[in-house]
């Protein structure tokens, strides 16, 4: 059973509901009208959060899973839970100011890295 990384992908959604919520919110507060996608500098950040994290999600997920499947489900929880307080990172540092998303976005990369790496290193060694 995979239980841990089955939390951990829901607390990944959740995160990403999370921007776009913020998104929407954004839009409000700026007058940046649908279906515009910039036009104010805190929405530009907002939705360039959403996007990202949108972005990274289809590396991040798959990556998750074969690595929980092939590895281990704990350890693959725990590399999940790092990639998602490192897009948290990056959603409060972006929020603030572009040039402070750096660190968030070094922590879920590496976060992901990790898992793509880990996953395909063990679905090689499975096939030799």
């Amino acid at each position: 059973m995979y239980h841990l990384t089955a939390l951990v992908t829901l607390l990944s959604i959740a995160m990403y509901f999370s921007t776009s919520v913020n998104v929407a919110i954004s839009r409000s507060k700026t007058g940046v009208k649908v279906p515009a996608t910039s036009g104010h500098p805190d929405f530009d950040r907002a939705f360039r959060i959403q996007m990202n994290t949108l972005e990274w999600m289809p590396i991040f997920l798959p990556a998750l899973w074969l690595f929980a499947i092939y590895i281990g489900d704990a350890i693959a929880a725990g590399i999940g839970a790092i990639w998602v307080i490192g897009r948290i990172v990056y959603f409060i540092g972006y929020s603030k100011a572009a040039a402070k998303r750096s660190a968030g976005f070094m922590i879920q990369s590496l976060a992901a890295i990790a898992l793509w790496v880990g996953a395909l290193g063990a679905v090689v060694l499975t096939l030799v």
